[in-house]
């Protein structure tokens, strides 16, 4: 079986990627034409008409790129292509349109990528792409200037774009604070480094009212912090986004937060109803990066969703994720509701998960099937609102102090070095770690609260695989072989 972070199976593009990963030779140029120099754009425009449709193009396509278009039929559904470079493709911005893909050529560009008061359509995203393989597209900070600056702007993907932040004073994507909202915004394949010359320094930062993202396949190594989003005081909603299979290593503070929300805020089109924000297949890393006290920071810390009114139902879904390593702080810590389910945890330093106050209270809280490797505490609850119990379950836990503060039902509880006698490689570093376990029977799977059993991939482990009765504990169901884990690169 091959390691299950970042070696698992593509999911089902959502219907926004579906633009782009349909269809792939459509405008495809041959990188020896001239078209794709630094000086020659070029722009593909489809219209499909069914069997008679009619294609205009322009010299850079080749007979095969052609093809593809034509293999598309009367399902080629992408306005225009603009292939462009790094002296041209910001004179082509304000010419995108719903549907439209700006295709971009491998080289240095240097001058950001202002997104203002560009939208695409709920079917037709703008999409905005660098090469997926051989040399990148490869965005360099400026002093100042965020690099992915994002105002009133909805429906775009960015997608296999690098953004090297050169040690210098600017976020690498921001949706700006003066922005009235970001929605439907796709973050794809993104490779984010040297955003680190300070903490305050974030490679995927949101503060404007915003929805309905989806931040996937992203890498960032090495930033101040990895994603902020919300605005630090708790007005502005960060509602209902999908965040999977991205890696986050070596951040000075938070790998992730999501900050706190008040309300809903009064913006068109803000959603009113549940928007769950799923958080699955990451990895959040903080194993060689030191911070001072003063500056650590959890892994991942999720704030409070609104109390009451719309919103007050929404949860935070965390699941299938990697947590590993951090020397000053807890790898999680939330408040609010909270389903935290089929993750891995380890921390040879200190603590592993800490349910507390933060800027509101925990509500609804549910944390199961997890596995936890621990030096210091093991899963801490503290500050619940009143009336409220949460459910702590079927874990499997290796810690000096397992548990603190909440009722417990049906968890493996041990001592840390007895890790070494239930996991097949606890102590081993990625990629030999694996945190599995040696035989079967090791613990049942919990019966769950109805309010999480609907949740997503609840009866599936850290990899996918189906539990079973007595051996559905944990992250990992037995299975008899081993599951060693990954971080990137390793």
């Amino acid at each position: 079986m091959p390691p299950p972070l970042l070696q698992r199976g593509i999911a089902p593009a959502s219907r926004e990627n579906a633009a782009f990963r349909s269809c792939g030779t459509v405008g495809n140029p041959d990188p020896a034409a001239p078209a794709l120099s630094k000086n020659l754009p070029t722009r593909c425009t489809i219209r499909s008409t069914g069997a008679a449709g009619w294609i205009r193009f322009c010299a850079g396509v080749t007979r095969a790129a052609i093809a593809g278009i034509l293999a598309c039929g009367s399902s080629a559904l992408a306005a225009a292509d603009f292939l462009a470079g790094p002296d041209t493709y910001r004179s082509m911005l304000p010419k995108l349109r719903p549907g439209d893909r700006m295709l971009l050529a491998p080289g240095e560009y240097a001058a950001g990528l202002p997104l203002h008061g560009i939208s695409g359509a709920p079917d037709a995203p703008i999409v905005i792409r660098g090469p997926s393989s051989g040399k990148p597209a490869r965005f360099l900070a400026r002093q100042g200037a965020n690099t992915i600056s994002l105002k009133n702007a909805a429906h775009i993907v960015i997608d296999s774009l690098e953004l090297d932040g050169q040690g210098r004073n600017a976020d690498a994507v921001k949706a700006e604070s003066e922005s009235r909202f970001a929605h439907h915004i796709t973050l794809s394949r993104l490779r984010i480094t040297g955003h680190d010359k300070d903490q305050l320094i974030v490679g995927i930062s949101v503060q404007s009212p915003a929805w309905d993202w989806v931040i996937r396949d992203c890498v960032i190594d090495g930033a101040g912090t990895g994603m902020y989003l919300g605005r630090s005081d708790g007005t502005t909603g960060f509602v209902g986004a999908l965040i999977e299979r991205n890696v986050i290593l070596d951040t000075t503070g938070y790998n992730v937060q999501i900050k706190h929300q008040r309300l809903r805020p009064p913006v068109p089109g803000m959603p009113h109803d549940r928007r769950d924000t799923v958080i699955r297949h990451n990895v959040f890393s903080k194993r060689t990066v030191t911070s001072v006290p003063a500056q650590g920071r959890p892994n991942l810390l999720v704030g409070h969703l609104p109390t009451f009114g719309p919103g007050s139902d929404d949860v935070h879904v965390i699941y299938g994720n990697l947590f590993y390593e951090n020397k000053t702080e807890a790898l999680f810590q939330g408040e609010g509701n909270i389903a935290l389910y089929n993750n891995v945890f380890v921390s040879t330093g200190g603590s592993a998960i800490a349910i507390q106050p933060h800027n509101g209270r925990p509500r609804a809280v549910a944390i199961f099937n997890n596995t936890v490797l621990a030096r210091d505490t093991g899963i801490s609850v503290s500050g619940v609102e009143p009336g409220l119990e949460p459910f702590v379950g079927g874990n499997l836990i290796f810690a000096a102090r397992p548990l603190a503060g909440a009722r417990t039902r049906g968890n493996l509880v041990r001592r840390w070095e007895d890790a070494a006698f239930h996991l097949r490689a606890p102590f081993a570093e990625p990629p030999a770690l694996d945190l599995s376990p040696q035989t079967s029977g090791l613990q049942a799977e919990p019966r769950l609260p109805p309010w999480v059993s609907q949740l997503p991939d609840v009866h599936s482990d850290f990899d996918g695989l189906p539990r079973a009765g007595r051996d559905g504990g944990g992250a990992f169901a037995y299975r008899g072989t081993a599951r060693p884990i990954r971080l990137e690169g390793d």
